[in-house]
């Protein structure tokens, strides 16, 4: 009897995943040939100085930006290759500032969550919300740690009330991807690590709508133990990409920011990394030739 045919197991498809991505502005290449894969299961940290690229990117993986040469796939869908941009828009959620400062100062934080639904700055108005989305946007604010502000209008809320707000309103759409752009910028200490902690919190989640998340920053402090790579960019390039404990070097922070620094990670898994910017005997910070 000949023997049975065994077919490969399954391999799953990247959540997200950049191929040779290249824009140019005029004369300015602002991205060149980056390539970048999302694992299911993966949580990733990007840094990069000011200049290094990395809004750029976010606008491409949003929608905002079309790319002059490559391409990017959101669950095996192609941006541009006949799938309706729009619908992928919704599956990726971005929390950043400048979402922040269009949210109008008397919209209740309720629907805020609900303007999530389309992607759309006030669009909950346009039309009455279903039960069913009211319920949902609920359940969102009650996971974001944000029930009882539910009637608050935008102009008292706090600025970590807020960014836990814009995260409820970022998983309306039940994304595949939540970007997170510089989240703790404007928090003071306190506000930070409890915003932080809801942060590590999320991306702990196990179930099966629980997106994976992307943390763009300057501050490795920033980076929790739930993060497991990092993508550093330099000129507009991928310098170095993969598990955290590999990528996220003294030497290849150095080489990312242009400066010498020093990494260091407290004692056990869930140890904070902290960073220091080195001086020469004179005082200056000595560039690092890449």
């Amino acid at each position: 009897m000949p023997a049975k045919k065994v077919s490969p197991p399954a391999v799953a498809a990247p959540i997200l995943a950049v191929k040779n991505l290249r824009v140019v502005r005029g004369r300015d290449v602002v991205l060149d040939d980056l390539s970048w894969r999302v694992e299911p299961g993966q949580h990733w940290a990007i840094l990069g100085a000011n200049g290094s690229g990395k809004t750029s990117l976010l606008s491409a993986l949003t929608a905002y930006l079309t790319p002059s040469a490559g391409g990017i796939e959101l669950l095996g869908a192609r941006y541009g290759g006949g799938t309706d941009w729009r619908e992928l828009r919704r599956r990726i959620g971005l929390v950043s500032s400048s979402v922040r400062q269009m949210m109008p100062d008397d919209e209740p934080a309720l629907h805020t969550v609900l303007s999530g639904k389309d992607a759309q700055i006030q669009h909950w108005s346009r039309a009455r919300p279903a039960a069913s989305e009211l319920a949902h946007a609920r359940r969102l604010l009650r996971q974001v740690e944000c029930e009882p502000l539910a009637a608050r209008p935008w102009r008292v809320l706090s600025q970590g009330e807020r960014q836990r707000v814009l995260i409820g309103r970022a998983l309306m759409a039940r994304p595949r991807v939540l970007i997170l752009d510089e989240p703790c910028a404007g928090l003071d200490p306190v506000a930070r690590e409890r915003f932080l902690l809801f942060l590590e919190n999320l991306g702990r989640r196990r179930d099966r709508a629980a997106p994976s998340l992307v943390l763009v920053t300057h501050h490795v402090e920033e980076i929790l133990s739930v993060f497991t790579h990092a993508l550093l960019l330099r000129a507009g390039r991928v310098l170095a990409a993969g598990e955290m404990s590999r990528v996220l070097t003294s030497a290849n922070l150095s080489r990312t920011f242009g400066a010498r620094v020093r990494l260091r990670r407290e004692a056990g898994a869930a140890g904070r990394f902290t960073m220091h910017v080195l001086r020469n005997a004179a005082g200056k910070f000595p560039a690092v030739v890449c």
